[in-house]
């Protein structure tokens, strides 16, 4: 039988931001953090002791029989400090670590806090319950490079950001430690306020559940919020630590037909649980054997000729990959970007489209002419991702990553193979849509654009580069390209050469006195130290208008655009060199 974690790690690997943590008191423990019932007792005892008495064995009763009712949190804080300022300071000694505990590493987030963070910078956590009052899950998740919406009151509820536009909600039901109206008592946890009913109503409706750390047992408000709830659209995970579980836990188990996971502690279980996560994610890349597959079922059907096959399998593959592009996995809201997110999504991205990039390669390699409305409808699709663009701004430019890497795969495929008719089919027609506005490929996605090159210089070894995404791109693509192009200088020559025509053509259509720098500018190939702008133009002097890309319909067949072009890319191109 399988583990049940090894299900919920499946899930969540699978169904990204589709499950909410439900969390207690137990998740905190390791730390150090007192239950709020715990700082109940303690704040009794004090009170006690400053009217000289002994509460022993039992503050709750000793101060039932003392003020004739029942403890009240916030009663008890304005008794034992009057003001804001003064209960703040009294409750920090509760949450907040001394130096000493600090070097015990108490009160500081735990093993489980940090591997919950690691789900959420993942992307595979984004909505958080906790009955807890400590700050150790924001502290872990912001450093983590993430910006939790923290949730505590009835106010934050009502004006919470929907939860689809946030990275991360972390949903306080009692409270935060600073805010004296945390809810402790049983009357005070017998009900919520509407807002977060409300809002707690939608996250048990429209998530699967991770419970861990929570008995059941005191919560009467959360109890009936989960009692209630009869969808299950997704599994209810229900960890249990020891022994079984309470008689209120052991129902809401039934109803919810939850998946018991028996584990050790929440440290234990987090820590694993984000390993098996982890191990998935790292093999989600398709298998060599997946890409040479749909590779070799491509030759089959072009030997044959038979282009229905071709079109299917490469749309079938098209719309697999835009379907995980969309924005529920790539939230372009929530924490602002961070070097290391950034480079985590582009790795993201060249995973989905690995196999659609295989079959493009060896298609526009292989094809003839006939095909190249294939890889138009490819491209165009992929290029237009779906969403609106709200949100920051580098997360929105990264959605056209993937179909930069497209591309430029077709482009480099083409050149190495002369198929300029490829290339002219798509310059030609691939348009990128922006509201009602519709702009040529060539001068939109480029080593330039839409990614700002400062973005991607916060990439591993890419600090220093000139040329950070055509770097980039020049690495990403060389083992896709190692069956066609086996010779590593054949291979840099026909890159550059790519990004030099696509130079040609951005100057041909921009007008303008700038075009987009890629490696070429200041590549010297072979002991012969031949540029590839100087080989180029060799060769358009020589063949005018016979020159290949010309021949294919680039520049409008027209030779004096092309000298007009070149003439913009070779100024252009001597000033980067030399400046």
């Amino acid at each position: 039988m399988i583990e049940p974690t090894v299900s919920l790690a499946f899930s969540l690997h699978s169904t990204r931001g589709v499950y909410a943590l439900l969390l207690g008191s137990g998740v905190s423990r390791s730390a150090g953090i007192p239950t709020g019932w715990e700082v109940a007792l303690d704040l009794i005892r004090k009170m006690a002791h400053i009217k000289g008495e002994d509460c022993e064995p039992d503050p709750q009763m000793w101060y039932k029989k003392t003020f004739s009712q029942d403890p009240d949190y916030s009663q008890l804080l304005d008794d034992l400090a009057k003001s804001s300022a003064d209960r703040q300071q009294l409750l920090k000694g509760y949450f907040e670590p001394t130096e000493e505990e600090r070097e015990q590493g108490l009160k500081m987030p735990a093993a489980a806090h940090k591997a919950i963070a690691e789900l959420v910078s993942g992307g595979h956590v984004r909505v958080i319950i906790t009955t807890n009052f400590d700050r150790l899950l924001e502290k872990a998740i912001e450093a983590k490079g993430t910006n939790p919406i923290v949730i505590s009151t009835a106010d934050a509820a009502r004006g919470a950001l929907p939860l689809i536009h946030s990275s991360c909600s972390i949903i306080k039901i009692h409270g935060d430690y600073l805010d004296p109206r945390i809810k402790n008592t049983t009357a005070e946890l017998e009900q919520y306020d509407d807002a977060l009913n409300s809002l707690l109503d939608r996250v048990f409706d429209e998530f699967g559940l991770i419970v861990c750390g929570w008995s059941g047992e005191w919560d009467t408000a959360l109890r009936g919020l989960l009692e209630r709830c009869r969808n299950r659209r997704f599994t209810t995970y229900w960890t249990l630590q020891g022994g079984g579980a309470s008689d209120s836990a052991t129902r809401l188990i039934n109803l919810r037909q939850a998946t018991v996971v028996p584990i050790k502690d929440a440290d234990t279980f987090f820590t694993g649980l984000v390993s098996k996560v982890k191990s998935l994610d790292e093999i989600a890349r398709p298998h060599p054997l997946s890409s040479r597959m749909a590779v070799a079922t491509l030759k089959r059907h072009l030997t044959a000729n038979q282009k229905i096959p071709v079109h299917d399998l490469v749309m079938a593959e098209v719309e697999k990959a835009y379907a995980e592009l969309s924005p529920v996995n790539f939230p372009l809201q929530g924490a602002e970007p961070t070097g290391e997110e950034f480079a985590k999504r582009l790795d993201r991205y060249e995973a989905i489209v690995e196999t659609l990039q295989a079959i493009l390669i060896s298609g526009c390699y292989w094809a003839g002419e006939i095909y190249n409305d294939i890889w138009i409808n490819c491209l165009q699709r992929i290029s237009n991702p779906s969403g609106d663009g709200g949100g920051f701004v580098a997360w929105s430019r990264t959605r056209y990553y993937p179909a930069l890497l497209l591309f430029y795969s077709i482009g480099l495929a083409a050149t190495a193979s002369n198929n300029y008719s490829a290339i002219q089919a798509v310059l030609s027609t691939v348009k990128i849509r922006d509201g009602i506005n519709e702009t040529p490929i060539a001068l939109t996605l480029n080593s330039s654009k839409p990614i700002e090159p400062d973005w991607v210089r916060k990439l591993p070894r890419m600090a220093q580069r000139n040329t950070p995404m055509s770097d980039r791109l020049w690495g990403m693509l060389r083992k896709p390209f190692a069956e066609l192009l086996p010779d590593d200088l054949r291979y840099h020559k026909t890159f550059d050469r790519w990004e030099y025509l696509l130079a040609l053509i951005y100057a041909d259509l921009s007008k303008r006195e700038w075009v987009p720098p890629g490696r070429f500018a200041w590549n010297i190939h072979g002991s012969s130290g031949k540029w590839v702008p100087d080989e180029v133009d060799a060769e358009m002097n020589e063949m005018q208008k016979e020159w290949l890309p010309l021949k294919a319909g680039l520049f409008g067949g027209d030779l004096e655009r092309l000298k007009a072009a070149n003439d913009i890319v070779h100024k252009f191109v001597q000033n980067c060199r030399w400046a």
